[in-house]
C-alpha cells in the first residue's frame, strides 16, 4: 500500500508524464523537484530525508508504470532524479540509491506492473545519475542490484526470479558488473 505522499506523487506524475514528450526528463525533474523542496522543507537532512526519498520513488515508479509510457524509462528518470535530489540537498548517495532502487521495484509492484522492467529502469536511471553526481558507477550499480533484489526477494521467490532474469538478460546493462552484483546480494552464491 502506498503512503500519503506516494499516493499524491503518483496521481500527478501520471498526468504529467502521459502529456510529456520527453518520459525520462519529466519523471527525473519532478521527482527531483518534489524531494528537494520536502526535504529542504523540513529544514534539515536527517534519517527522514531516505523516507522521502523511498515515498517519492514508490509514488512515480508506480506512476510509471500505470501510465501509458515505457515503465524502463519511467522508472530510469524517477530514480535519477531522487538520486540527484539527494546529491542536492547533502543526503548520502549511497543511501539514496539503494532506497530508491526499493522504492522502484515496491511502487510498480503495488499497481501489478511488470517488475523486470522496473528493476532495468532503476539500474538505468542509477548509473545515469551516478555519472551525473559524480559516484563510481561500480559502486552505484552494484547498490542498485542488492535494492532491486532485495525489496522484489521480499515480495516473493517468483518477483526475485524475475528480476534476476531481466537484469541479466538487458543489454543496456553492463553484464559483468551485474553479476557480480547478483552474486554479493545472494551471500556469494550464483
Amino acid at each position: 500500500m502506498l503512503s500519503t505522499l506516494a499516493e499524491k506523487i503518483k496521481d500527478t506524475l501520471i498526468t504529467i508524464i502521459e502529456a510529456s514528450g520527453d518520459v525520462v526528463a519529466t519523471a527525473r525533474d519532478t521527482v527531483k523537484k518534489t524531494i528537494v523542496d520536502t526535504v529542504r522543507g523540513a529544514g534539515e537532512v536527517t534519517s527522514g530525508a531516505m523516507g522521502t526519498v523511498s515515498d517519492v520513488v514508490t509514488g512515480g515508479a508506480a506512476a510509471a508504470s500505470k501510465s501509458a509510457v515505457s515503465t524502463i524509462d519511467g522508472v530510469a528518470g524517477v530514480v535519477e532524479g531522487a538520486i540527484e535530489a539527494a546529491q542536492e540537498v547533502g543526503a548520502d548517495i549511497a543511501s539514496a540509491i539503494v532506497e530508491s532502487s526499493e522504492g522502484a521495484i515496491k511502487g510498480v509492484s503495488d499497481v501489478g506492473g511488470d517488475l523486470g522492467d522496473a528493476a532495468v529502469g532503476a539500474l538505468r536511471g542509477t548509473i545515469q545519475a551516478a555519472s551525473v553526481v559524480g559516484t563510481d558507477i561500480t559502486d552505484a550499480t552494484t547498490k542498485a542490484v542488492v535494492g532491486v533484489l532485495k525489496a522484489a526477494d521480499e515480495i516473493g521467490s517468483e518477483a526475485g526470479g524475475t528480476v534476476r532474469k531481466a537484469l541479466l538478460s538487458a543489454a543496456a546493462l553492463p553484464r559483468e558488473i551485474i553479476e557480480a552484483a547478483i552474486g554479493k546480494a545472494d551471500g556469494g552464491k550464483k
